[in-house]
């Protein structure tokens, strides 16, 4: 027996919190009855649990890294008809995206159907450290480097400590290449700390997620995630940080 909200969960149809708000709000049947309460346990193979009137079907938790063009949405549909991460996966499973990447985003980007999993991974107390490479107007200064290294103030409060380095710059065409180390997830975050410190970021890409990487990969290219990878996000998503 499990409880409810975690087999919404695994069943990829939304994280564990929102499956709490959902089960709250009377979206959520269980053998044809109502459940409001949280602490309800069930068997997902014998009982019939329904999500707004749809019936929950217990697939096979599946992984995939996936190399995101630039001019993608990191969502399952898009309003206006832009291409979505999901049109580059052919397969059978209702996948959606570990986080987001901007639209002018590159780089990679988990998708999966096991919300628990992506919950855990997307959690701020698990640090997961993401690697991005920034195009930059301008050519930063140390001191400048130094604040983006030990937090800059967005209006949304101050960042973590970053990993900072600068990888190369063109004093001709006064650009710079700079790579950037976080693991917090705001919205456009990279981008916000670049402008705070006047370089405002030409073209970004994210090239790490933990231990994994792009290497052999081209834009739009999906691979599954190998056993042992998944193994090893897991224990880093439930092990507490020192």
């Amino acid at each position: 027996m499990e409880r409810l909200q975690k087999v919404i969960a695994q069943a990829g149809i939304t994280s564990r919190r929102k499956a709490e708000t959902m089960i709250t709000e009377g979206k959520v049947k269980v053998n044809g009855q109502v459940v409001r309460e949280l602490g309800v346990k069930v068997n997902p193979n014998k009982d019939e649990i329904e999500v707004e009137g749809v019936p929950i079907d217990k697939e096979e938790p599946v992984y995939y890294l996936m190399y995101k063009p630039q001019g993608v949405i990191s969502s399952v549909k898009d309003e206006k008809g832009r291409k979505v991460v999901t049109d580059f996966l052919e397969i059978e499973q209702r996948v959606f995206p570990i986080g987001r990447l901007d639209y002018d985003t590159s780089g990679l980007i988990l998708l999966t159907n096991d919300g628990e999993f992506a919950n855990q991974l997307m959690h701020p107390k698990f640090k997961i450290d993401k690697v991005y490479v920034a195009k930059v107007k301008g050519i930063p200064a140390r001191e400048s480097l130094k604040k983006l290294q030990h937090g800059v103030m967005l209006e949304d409060g101050k960042t973590a400590p970053a990993k900072v380095k600068l990888v190369s710059m063109d004093k001709k065409k006064q650009t710079a290449i700079v790579q950037l180390t976080i693991h917090e997830g705001r919205n456009r975050q990279v981008r916000r700390m670049f402008e705070a410190i006047g370089h405002p970021v030409m073209k970004l890409k994210r090239e790490q997620y933990s231990f994994l990487n792009l290497r052999s990969m081209n834009p739009g290219d999906v691979r599954p995630l190998k056993p042992i990878e998944v193994k090893h996000l897991r224990e880093l998503a439930v092990t507490k940080p020192s």
